[in-house]
């Protein structure tokens, strides 16, 4: 048997039928702040007898009573607590993903046009978003994603004010600044036997020999891995090579193979324990992360705020 609601029948439920609105969460947010449904309801803008009913029909779809409903207010349960603070979680990664959107959807003529290699622009660009919407609401950026040869070759071309890039340097042409260290994990499946190694780590030797799933040639990932084992006579021919971070991450957790990408990229899947970093011995893999600009220019406008916000942040 199956606990309830966990077993393969929930499972086939779509997500979107199983999980509150944002609406709703937002709903729920306000109520843990204000003390009142009535409150509640006036900040997110909707009647107070509709609060009442979206408050019931989460807790109908969760299975849990998440508000008391007192005269004098109304006060979270704590199951209700703890559904809130889930729900910051999801809020606020709903607007990452709306400031990323509104970037990619940026008009051909914007005031700020940004190119990232695909890590940054996946797990440090959102944030970066937010906080230059906060302070020049009303800047139209556009991004685009690509692996760091080809945001250096967009910004060299001019036609982006400002890239992100990973990697050993900075091609000819280019001024660049620091903006964060990232450090390069070599991950596995669990069942990999390299994850049931009492030592924990690999050989520089071994991992250069052993055919990985890497991204492509050009991307950061890659022209660090490659500087780091050329000593080993470089790397053998990938298993897999794969333009995509997801995608790298697919195949490893599938068990095809080893894979080397940024600790920001498996974060979360080595905390879930679907996949397994092991070190390499003698080697930490960290690389720079730097924003980069036509050589003899600076960086002005929206672009030297982006760049402010950018070293200001916590890496």
């Amino acid at each position: 048997m199956t606990e309830a609601g966990v077993g393969p029948a929930a499972h086939a439920v779509p997500l979107s039928h199983r999980v509150p609105d944002l609406g709703a969460l937002e709903l729920l947010i306000a109520v843990a702040r204000v003390g009142s449904l009535g409150g509640a309801a006036r900040e997110v803008g909707i009647t107070q007898p509709a609060a009442s009913s979206r408050i019931r029909a989460m807790e109908a779809r969760l299975g849990v009573a998440l508000v008391d409903r007192t005269p004098r207010g109304s006060t979270l349960t704590a199951q209700g607590a703890l559904v809130t603070d889930w729900a910051r979680r999801i809020v606020e990664a709903a607007e990452a993903f709306d400031a990323g959107a509104q970037a990619l959807r940026g008009a051909r003529d914007s005031r700020l046009r940004v190119a990232a290699s695909m890590t940054i622009a996946e797990y440090l660009m959102p944030g970066w978003l937010i906080a230059l919407r906060a302070e020049r609401p009303g800047t139209a950026v556009s991004l685009q994603a690509d692996n760091s040869a080809l945001v250096a070759e967009r910004v060299l071309a001019r036609e982006a004010d400002l890239g992100f890039v990973e990697g050993p340097g900075v091609p000819d042409g280019l001024d660049s600044v620091v903006i964060a260290q990232d450090r390069l994990v070599v991950a596995v499946a669990p069942v990999h036997p390299w994850a049931r190694r009492r030592s924990g780590e690999v050989t520089p030797a071994e991992l250069a020999t052993t055919p990985l799933i890497l991204r492509e040639r050009g991307s950061g990932t890659r022209q660090v891995l490659d500087a780091a084992l050329a000593g080993c006579g470089g790397l053998a021919q990938p298993l897999l090579e794969l333009a995509s971070t997801t995608a790298v991450k697919a195949a490893a957790i599938s068990g095809a193979g080893p894979c080397v990408l940024s600790e920001l990229a498996v974060r979360d899947e080595l905390a879930g324990r679907r996949l397994v970093a092991v070190a390499v011995a003698g080697e930490s893999l960290e690389r720079m992360l730097r924003a980069v600009w036509p050589a003899g220019t600076r960086p002005a406008g929206p672009a030297r705020d982006l760049l402010s916000l950018t070293r200001s942040a916590p890496s």
